[in-house]
């Protein structure tokens, strides 16, 4: 991504007061920089490679479970590496997925101050549950991203819990230059039910590009004993090999392919990969789409069909009606409250600050029951239906 001339003049400007501070709520940003997704679009981009899960649930090796499980955490990375920065939800946004490896994908966002989202998938494998913040640090031409943020993954066969504590990422020449994304530092999964973790290095991008997508590290053993070294590049594919204690290849073994990034479209504007067009697709939606989900955002419709214009005036009235809807619940003193996730009491600790911990509820898996066994023929065009996330009443006209 590349910001010309008067734009880049005039958003520079813009955006040297925040040098040094969280972005993440305080700046309206020109529709020129985004793409046509929103966050909770792509907190379901993790479940492209979700066939890992499915081996994961299926393997009875220990360590060879968190080969695949990693893997998959790994995955996502040759998507999360394009410079277009995704929508923002509405408080009340919802994204919904199908039809792809037998996974029911919901997510929601929870709070607008703090930006926070919450998702929940499931198949006959796994669980996967995710509460989300993100926390910025704008640095003038790059911005720290830090993702505060507890992702839990549970293999239905034996019950295994799985936690995932990803690296921090660097979105560089944000203004000036071409943009490009790094993600330096530690990845681990812990297997909290034995104790067995993956430590995995994402190498930092050194001069003229060394090192770029490097990622190595072992399995170990709740002894902290290497088990199985693993190596690759996230932009690519990771390979694994059992090793001795001092991380050396076991004799007569070789490395073993686990992942490898799948064929993507050439020259696509967005640098989409095919199952990042699926989830703004129609066809990976449910029956009876909710209206909050966000394909149906006018803005969002309106960027992934190139009209600028649009896109931005869209923008704007929806930032207004929420603000509208904020006004409104105050005004009546209530609290906003997730339709599908429940706010708890629990708030964990992460390398980069505190969070509340939200939970699925379950109410939308009685929903989506619901709707699938029900006889009703649905005659609506699922792309004219208004986009609607708010809780009180008919904004359109505040």
């Amino acid at each position: 991504m590349i910001i010309f001339s008067k734009e880049r003049d005039s958003y520079w400007k813009m955006m040297q007061k925040y040098i040094g501070s969280d972005i993440t709520s305080m700046v309206t940003l020109p529709v020129l920089i985004f793409e046509p997704m929103t966050m909770l679009q792509k907190m379901a981009e993790l479940m492209e490679y979700s066939y890992l899960l499915d081996q994961a649930d299926e393997c009875e090796d220990p360590y060879m479970r968190l080969v695949y499980a990693s893997s998959w955490a790994v995955s996502v990375y040759f998507a999360y590496q394009r410079t277009w920065k995704p929508f923002n939800p509405i408080l009340g946004e919802t994204y919904e997925l199908v039809n792809h490896g037998g996974i029911t994908f919901i997510s929601e966002q929870v709070s607008h101050h703090p930006p926070m989202s919450a998702g929940h998938a499931e198949n006959e494998h796994f669980t996967y549950d995710v509460t989300s913040k993100l926390k910025t640090k704008f640095l003038g031409n790059s911005v720290d991203v830090y993702p505060v943020g507890r992702t839990r993954v549970t293999l239905k066969r034996d019950g295994v819990v799985l936690d995932l504590v990803p690296p921090p990422t660097k979105v560089n020449n944000l203004i000036f230059g071409r943009t490009w994304v790094d993600s330096p530092g530690e990845m681990v999964m812990t297997n909290l039910t034995t104790g067995d973790k993956v430590v995995l290095y994402f190498q930092p991008c050194g001069w003229f590009g060394a090192s770029r997508y490097e990622v190595d590290g072992y399995v170990y053993n709740a002894d902290e004993e290497p088990k199985i070294l693993m190596t690759g590049k996230w932009s690519e594919s990771l390979s694994y090999q059992p090793c001795d204690s001092e991380g050396e290849p076991l004799p007569g073994t070789e490395l073993k392919e686990a992942w490898h990034v799948a064929e993507t479209p050439a020259n696509d504007k967005f640098q989409y990969t095919y199952f990042a067009h699926k989830l703004n697709s129609f066809d990976t939606a449910p029956k009876k789409l909710l209206a909050s989900d966000s394909r149906l955002r006018p803005d969002r419709w309106a960027l992934e069909k190139g009209d600028l214009s649009k896109a931005g005036a869209e923008k704007s009235s929806l930032e207004e009606k929420q603000r509208a809807e904020k006004r409104d619940r105050e005004a009546k003193g209530h609290n906003f409250k997730p339709k599908w996730f429940d706010m708890t009491d629990e708030v964990t600790t992460t390398p980069w600050g505190e969070l509340e911990i939200y939970n699925f509820n379950g109410k939308y898996r009685e929903h989506r029951n619901t709707v699938d066994t029900s006889d009703a023929i649905v005659l609506d065009d699922v792309q004219s239906i208004e986009f609607n996330p708010w809780q009180y009443g008919n904004l359109s006209e505040e």
